[in-house]
């Protein structure tokens, strides 16, 4: 049966998902041959699937395997050869319902994997939603759960993800069309001494990922906008709110490293005698950010109901203890 996960899709994309490793001569000769049926006829692949309609694949088990191309779904929570990996639990779930899960990313979690094997919040939300109770082998096959916006990994904080296709089709025009408002909590060293939207410009260099900010407009740079709102000072040291109007990598950190204010622990950004000394002091080794709240400007349709709403990610423990020991607690 189709549900909200397949429908709005083309018969023949539908089956290419389900059956990644099929040929597409594989395919059209099952339909052909009626081992493929929609709503009980012979289709040709190119109807468009509506939810409640039934597909049904009269295929041997062997043959769904080797076709789908999939092992079986890890437990959540253990990588193979039974290594502990990273797993959601209520703990870092900030909301959830059918459509979406916002998850309060700890520091050293990468979002999407490098190809390198590494834990990510991807696979967690992956096996997460595979548990009981939750998505079915089925619609796994045919649709993956994945976070719609990147943090670096040292980077903690909130990270929305879709549970649904009509969920991250929203979550993706939201955060295309900045419907969508993003706060974050960072400390910066010294008196910061402004407050509001500052512009600038920003060049990618991918090689060695890394970006270049200028307050001047140069040559193959885009322009940036970000916002910054001073909370509280103490001990040679500002706790800052940040708001993020244009979405850049690392646009934060570089953005306040080029202003004279780089965050402690920045590796990448910031000052090594400052970081050294907040490694030392507060047993910090990555930079001070937190992706602290999101709040919904605009939703309409099913998701009305997310209007209006913030929600807020907790500060992990590492920042906490730069707050207390630098006095901004």
């Amino acid at each position: 049966m189709i549900g909200r996960n397949e429908a709005g899709q083309r018969l023949d994309k539908y089956l290419r998902k389900l059956l990644k490793e099929a040929p597409d001569g594989f395919l059209y000769k099952m339909l052909r041959k009626k081992n493929i049926t929609l709503e009980g006829r012979r289709a040709s692949g190119n109807e468009m699937l509506a939810e409640g309609m039934s597909v049904k694949l009269f295929l041997s088990e062997e043959t769904f395997e080797k076709m789908a191309g999939q092992e079986a779904l890890l437990p959540a929570g253990r990588k193979k050869g039974g290594k502990r990996a990273f797993s959601l639990s209520p703990e870092n779930i900030v909301y959830e319902d059918r459509d979406l899960v916002l998850v309060n990313k700890p520091p050293g979690v990468l979002v999407h994997s490098r190809g390198a094997g590494e834990e990510t919040l991807a696979g967690a939300l992956l096996s997460y939603l595979a548990s009981p109770g939750k998505l079915d082998r089925r619609e796994l096959a045919a649709f993956r759960p994945a976070p719609m916006n990147r943090l670096d990994m040292n980077t903690s904080g909130l990270v929305l993800c879709g549970a649904s296709l009509p969920g991250e089709q929203f979550l993706a025009r939201a955060i295309r069309e900045r419907t969508i408002r993003k706060e974050y909590l960072c400390v910066v060293r010294g008196s910061f001494p402004f407050e509001g939207k500052k512009s600038a410009y920003l060049a990618k260099d991918g090689r060695r990922n890394r970006v270049f900010i200028s307050e001047k407009e140069k040559e193959g740079m885009e322009p940036i906008e970000t916002a910054f709102y001073p909370l509280a000072e103490s001990g040679g040291f500002t706790l800052l709110k940040v708001l993020l109007i244009s979405g850049k990598p690392h646009q934060i950190r570089a953005h306040l490293a080029c202003l004279g204010y780089p965050l402690p622990g920045d590796p990448k950004y910031g000052d090594p005698e400052l970081n050294a000394r907040i490694a030392r002091e507060a047993g910090l080794f990555r930079q001070c950010l937190h992706a602290h709240q999101v709040t919904f400007l605009e939703a309409e349709g099913e998701f009305g109901r997310l209007r209006g709403r913030t929600f807020t990610a907790p500060c992990p423990k590492d920042f906490i203890k730069v707050l207390k020991v630098t006095g901004l607690e």
